[in-house]
């Protein structure tokens, strides 16, 4: 049987984060956390409806961008130790999780080849130190997030009942898709008359604008409201965002390498970052290091679509000083498949401070929701 020793241990470690928090809780935890090893998991592929109250826009949302999304698809797993932990998780393949049996959890710590399952690794990881995900990461992590809620491209009525719910949900930020078959002037008078003043919002255009001159019109005219501050996606181009700079009255955000970082950094591009990140070790890492360093957050959405992801995305966020928002986007489920609710207060989300990701995985919903 494989096994992994604790000088083989710390040197892997600390090839990848000298110093850090994950190398010191390494170093100082009992032998049996350093040699336990992953036995056996379980995967399951769930189809979650979306919400009754958004669901035939929803689906018909997706369906003007060519894409068939009747539900809300998630894998889901669980990793279990011989030493009887077993850390939940979503996203990954079989021959993955195959793979991992017999080795050390220690040994995927920033392993990006593993893709969603380093959620799974960080929960089982924090069980069996007994401290949550974020202190894994960090000595010294944020105690509470702000968490932004999110819409497709509704039309002004529905939105700004979408809008009432999360500022009753405790939201105080929301990500709103902008779609040529809604107005999002319009959008954007229905939803800041139902809201708090301290109601913010960011549209993401997805690259449907398309020029200077449309992005010029509509951010002067979206700046008029003034809780709508941010705007993602408008231009596929580097030059177009050249020439946006400075013309602009809302702060603007793109994705992840769609502009060149070093680019967005030394000319002064971009306001953030959108980080759509499938995996959540040394790429994430680097992400939120570089967005810190020079000043240029992270808005993050790497996994916003269940409670697994939401608790991951948290973690990081309170870990990270580069993370500056994460997104829910799982409210527009029926379900989120675990058994805690996201519970915000006034545009906060405190981290959980049980070990691993603070979350309890709902079984019955998972029984439920599952593809057989």
């Amino acid at each position: 049987m494989y096994t992994t020793d604790r000088r083989r241990l710390l040197k892997y470690l600390a090839g990848f984060a000298a110093g850090s928090r994950l190398y010191e809780t390494a170093a100082a935890a009992p032998g049996s956390v350093r040699g336990m090893r992953i036995s056996r998991y379980e995967i399951y592929q769930t189809q979650v409806p979306w919400a009754e109250r958004v669901r035939e826009m929803a689906i018909l949302n997706w369906r003007r961008e060519n894409m068939d999304v009747p539900h809300s698809p998630h894998t889901v797993i669980k990793l279990h130790t011989d030493e009887g932990l077993v850390g939940i998780g979503e996203g990954g393949n079989e021959d993955t999780l195959k793979s991992m049996v017999g080795h050390s959890p220690w040994e995927y710590v920033f392993n990006d080849g593993i893709g969603g399952v380093q959620t799974a690794i960080y929960d089982l990881l924090g069980k069996a130190t007994g401290l949550p995900a974020c202190y894994l990461l960090s000595a010294t992590p944020k105690k509470r997030i702000i968490q932004a809620y999110w819409s497709l491209s509704y039309p002004p009525d529905m939105l700004a009942k979408e809008a009432q719910l999360a500022a009753n949900l405790g939201y105080r930020v929301h990500k709103v898709k902008i779609r040529p078959w809604e107005d999002p002037v319009a959008q954007a008078q229905a939803l800041f008359s139902v809201v708090p003043r301290d109601y913010r919002v960011w549209g993401d255009a997805n690259h449907f604008w398309g020029s200077v001159g449309r992005t010029l019109y509509y951010t002067k005219k979206l700046a008029e409201f003034p809780g709508y501050f941010g705007l993602e996606s408008p231009l596929r181009s580097t030059e177009g965002y050249r020439q946006l700079k400075g013309q602009v009255p809302l702060r603007l955000a793109e994705h992840w390498g769609l502009v060149d970082p070093m680019l967005a950094a030394r000319e002064g591009v971009l306001d953030a970052w959108i980080s759509a990140c499938p995996t959540f070790g040394l790429t994430m890492f680097r992400q939120s290091a570089f967005a810190h360093f020079y000043n240029i957050p992270l808005w993050d959405e790497s996994s916003c679509w269940s409670g697994i992801g939401l608790a991951i995305q948290a973690q990081q966020a309170a870990a990270y000083p580069g993370i500056e928002y994460t997104i829910n986007a799982a409210v527009t489920a029926e379900d989120d498949l675990v058994k805690e609710p996201f519970a915000m207060k006034d545009g906060f989300y405190d981290i959980p401070q049980r070990p691993g990701l603070g979350v309890t995985l709902d079984e019955d919903a998972v029984d439920k929701y599952r593809v057989r």
